[in-house]
């Protein structure tokens, strides 16, 4: 349920879990429902300081800066009072964590389910976490996965921890294994695909990625896992993190992930919902990276979904 609440003048004072935050960030998380262009237009007139004293949104805090937030009028979403269909997918989210200390929390995305909200969608994991943990005054996403892929997905409770996290993309030091089904016979040869990655906005409004040497570097490894009638069930490890980038690098290679509604084809995905399949199947499998608290080596799995697991087993008996 919507509610529009005014909010008095804070004056926040900032600590570890903010250093080195931007405070444009800070604030779209700290005024949650306030539209982006409010905030930076209370950051552009000046109504935000920083130690007394009128900031640039890209600013980063320090430990120790106290932040004055004037009054905003911001639409919060209750999702304890939210439409049934949003407490169920909440509900849902529990269920699926893998494992959660005090600096993390590693969840079996459900497919469906967009990390967080925005664009026209209501309700989004992150929301759904925030909810499940009210308390928790920092959640915060390390990486994103799209609505309609599951698996492994970071959520850190620190920003220490986000940051350290953030540092691994960076330096390419996390391992993402995902598990993808694919139209064809996957050729042994094919162990990397290298392919420069451009966003592309069609006349229609819909967004795509394509193949472009106008688009930012790229590259997929990838093994297969097993061979079946038609297809191939391939394991993807992402080199760089571009939107859509295992998706679009098998569609390149000739062989577009099964049920994929952007780079699939028609006659593939029917004959793979013969067998069940009703989703698309690409899946987080496994991410290994080092934890931020002590720097062990942490490595996490994530089951498929029952619908996958379900079409692997009638392809084996075809």
């Amino acid at each position: 349920m919507n509610t529009e609440t005014p909010t008095q003048v804070q004056l926040v004072t900032i600590d570890e879990d903010h250093f080195e935050q931007r405070i444009d960030n800070y604030l779209i998380t700290a005024l949650k429902g306030v539209p982006k262009s409010m905030i930076y237009r209370i950051v552009r007139k000046g109504e935000v300081r920083v130690n007394k004293k009128r900031i640039k949104p890209e600013y980063k805090l320090q430990i120790g800066d106290v932040v004055r937030i004037p009054p905003v009028r911001m639409a919060e979403k209750d999702y304890r009072t939210a439409p049934s269909a949003n407490l169920s997918r909440v509900s849902v989210l529990e269920t699926r964590i893998i494992h959660e200390d005090k600096h993390l929390i590693v969840l079996n995305k459900p497919a469906g389910i967009a990390v967080h909200g925005g664009s026209g969608i209501d309700f989004g994991v992150i929301e759904g976490l925030r909810s499940l943990r009210p308390q928790q005054k920092f959640l915060e996403l390390v990486h994103r996965l799209d609505k309609d892929t599951s698996g492994v997905l970071l959520v850190a409770k620190k920003r220490s921890a986000l940051k350290h996290l953030h540092d691994q993309l960076r330096n390419k030091t996390m391992q993402k294994d995902y598990l993808a089904l694919v139209r064809g016979e996957w050729q042994a040869k094919d162990k990397s695909i290298k392919a420069p990655l451009l966003k592309i906005t069609l006349a229609s409004g819909e967004r795509i990625v394509r193949v472009n040497a106008e688009g930012k570097a790229s590259e997929t490894r990838f093994r297969i896992m097993q061979r079946y009638d038609g297809c191939t069930l391939v394991k993807a490890s992402p080199v760089t993190g571009r939107t859509h980038q295992i998706r679009v690098h098998c569609q390149f290679a000739g062989h577009a992930i099964a049920c994929d509604d952007k780079y699939s084809e028609q006659s593939f995905d029917d004959s793979m919902r013969v067998h069940g399949l009703n989703r698309l199947f690409l899946h987080a499998a496994e991410l290994k990276f080092i934890h931020p608290e002590n720097d062990e080596v942490m490595q996490v799995q994530a089951p498929l979904d029952e619908n996958l697991s379900q079409t692997l087993e009638k392809l084996k008996r075809v």
